[in-house]
């Protein structure tokens, strides 16, 4: 049975190379496409842009009543991510069965793409005390991104060998990053120059919140292009309201290959602090270290071209040391980028850029290794819905972070308090990767162990 008929995923009978390489370049365009969301809008304008619209409407105690329920303005932008992750995991199944049980990704992968495009183009209208919707276009463009990403990675096993996934899954990350960096050039521009373009500072904000929408929207059409969907082997195919069934059914299954679990239980940990830490990082800098809008965006557009650096440069580490060690290796840096962060002088963005610098090695590495390590630990024929798990692991599950960090400044009033509290998700994450032995699970899986894993 060929990958033409199967969602089984690319093996001695799977398509040919350059048919593969075709796809995969479509594929390297996703992450080029919807990673200037995550860059310019989560990472850089969105968080102070909408804590200052959150204030404009505070009372004089510094909150908002959202449906009559008193949040602390500052604190809106991390409960407003955390509540999008939770909408995300109430959807994902849904997609992920859909996907699995019809072979049907495209549609459904340009369904996400474009909802989250429109909410994100939608931004364009965030202005004055408009928080709640501001609130509601970032839950719904986050959600959109995050189920969006399941139909995205489930592909991986499909157009990429075993062999081949290290280098594809960072070139993916690589490709991201460079989009990121191109577009935040044009944001610095245009942010810094908005007197001369006859545009205020708000306006600035809102039309660079609005591209990122249209950039989105525009380079999807490469992988819906070039990104094929394999058809489903007769008796397959289920309802799509089966997605919860197939979850649960997927958790039961992972009993079976209990140290596949135990690396996705890791993943969830430690992937929950970098995901806080890309979305809250702007409003640490922009709250807590007195830094102007012009230093963030230069202090991001720096990890942006870091990244791509640090994305190929880590995928070559894994291939002499092997990905567990060069992800373990990442975990102790970002524990101690958020010392070195909690210590940071205020008005100091010569020391921002360096830690900027830090992240901007480690970060993408130790995502898209991450995700080549977990294709070797899923059973052959079950690569979507793994994956489908994955995701939610991935996106999904990644509230806790948002949540601890948004309470402890709601307790504290201090955004140093809330960036050390994260320091827990690596440490722990690194302890529990630590105890996983890579090699004897994916020979369980039944995969051939490569050589460095």
């Amino acid at each position: 049975m060929t990958a033409e008929t199967t969602d089984r995923g690319p093996d001695a009978s799977g398509p040919p190379a350059e048919d593969r390489r075709y796809e995969q370049r479509g594929w390297y365009f996703y992450d080029f496409a919807c990673s200037v969301y995550s860059t310019s809008v989560l990472t850089v304008f969105l968080g102070p842009y909408l804590t200052s619209v959150a204030r404009a409407a505070a009372d004089a105690d510094g909150f908002v009543h959202p449906f009559g329920i008193p949040v602390r303005a500052g604190s809106l932008f991390a409960y407003s991510v955390s509540l999008s992750i939770v909408l995300a995991v109430l959807v994902m199944p849904l997609a992920g069965a859909a996907a699995d049980r019809t072979g049907r990704k495209k549609p459904l992968l340009a369904a996400a793409a474009y909802v989250g495009a429109a909410a994100t183009a939608g931004m364009f209208f965030l202005d004055g005390d408009r928080y709640l919707l501001g609130a509601f276009l970032l839950i719904t463009a986050n959600a959109s991104l995050a189920v969006s990403m399941v139909l995205y990675n489930a592909y991986l096993p499909q157009i990429a060998e075993p062999d081949e996934r290290d280098a594809v899954s960072s070139r993916g990350w690589a490709f991201g990053y460079a989009s990121g960096a191109f577009v935040l050039v044009l944001n610095l521009v245009l942010y810094g120059g908005h007197e001369s373009f006859g545009l205020s500072e708000g306006d600035a904000v809102r039309i660079c919140l609005a591209s990122a929408g249209v950039w989105w929207g525009a380079f999807t059409l490469v992988p819906l292009r070039r990104l094929r969907d394999r058809r489903v082997p007769q008796g397959r195919a289920e309802p799509v309201g089966s997605g919860w069934r197939q979850l649960v059914s997927t958790l039961k299954d992972m009993r079976r290959h209990p140290l596949t679990l135990s690396f996705l239980l890791a993943y969830l940990v430690y992937n929950d602090g970098i995901q806080t830490v890309i979305s809250q990082a702007s409003i640490y800098g922009s709250e807590e270290l007195g830094l102007e809008q012009t230093t963030l965006i230069v202090a991001v557009l720096l990890v942006q071209v870091l990244a791509v650096a640090g994305a190929l440069g880590m995928g070559r580490l894994a291939q002499a040391y092997g990905a567990k060690r060069t992800i373990l290796g990442s975990l102790a840096v970002w524990t101690l980028i958020l010392v070195a962060g909690y210590f940071l002088p205020a008005g100091a963005p010569v020391w921002f850029f360096l830690l900027a610098s830090a992240i901007g090695l480690v970060l993408g590495g130790s995502q898209a290794l991450s995700r080549s390590l977990f294709s070797h630990l899923v059973p052959r024929g079950k690569e979507a819905e793994y994956f489908s798990a994955y995701e939610m692991s991935d996106r999904g599950l990644s509230w806790p972070g948002p949540l601890v960090f948004g309470l402890a400044y709601q307790l504290t009033g201090s955004y140093r308090d809330a960036i050390v509290s994260l320091v827990a998700f690596f440490a722990l994450g690194f302890v529990l990767l630590a105890r996983v032995p890579v090699r004897r699970a994916v020979a369980a899986a039944g995969n051939p162990v490569p050589s460095r894993i």
